[in-house]
């Protein structure tokens, strides 16, 4: 089943931008939780952004745990805005902070911790195969989370 095709979740919406000439990729835009849903408006209505579309990239990575094996990793939003500088180009995922590093709290369940190191090392395998896709295709990746999702405006 494909992603736009499978069940939503309880806390997915789906987005209808306003700006329709400016969303270049696939319908129906589906916000993951609600920073995505967030973060779409904001591409959405943002003068600076020409260009924008939801999970449209796929970037192969090797599965830290069978690395004999690469999956599919889709970067939340692919975003071209206008800067001082010019054109700038990105690649940009949502993610909360917690899952940005390993688990410090050893009162959780083995099971949590497990789960929480697990999708750490995922993240650092999809992250690092992004940067390389990005460089090679004269983009730039960034990971935005609650600490600046909303502070740093540049994509």
């Amino acid at each position: 089943m494909s992603i736009k095709n499978r069940k939503r979740r309880k806390n997915e919406r789906e987005f209808i931008p306003k700006n329709v000439e400016k969303y270049v990729g696939q319908y129906p835009i589906i916000a993951r939780s609600s920073w995505e849903y967030r973060y779409c408006e904001w591409l959405d209505v943002n003068p600076a952004v020409l260009e924008w579309s939801s999970e449209g990239h796929c970037i192969r990575y090797v599965d830290p745990f069978q690395p004999n094996r690469t999956r599919g990793y889709y970067p939340d939003y692919y975003v071209c805005l206008w800067t001082k500088n010019g054109k700038k180009r990105y690649l940009v995922e949502i993610k909360p902070e917690k899952d940005l590093r390993l688990p410090r709290n050893k009162n959780k369940s083995k099971k949590t911790i497990a789960m929480r190191e697990t999708a750490y090392l995922v993240n650092q395998a999809k992250f690092k195969a992004a940067k390389e896709y990005c460089k090679k295709m004269g983009f730039e990746f960034r990971v935005l989370t609650e600490k600046t999702l909303f502070r740093d405006k540049r994509g």
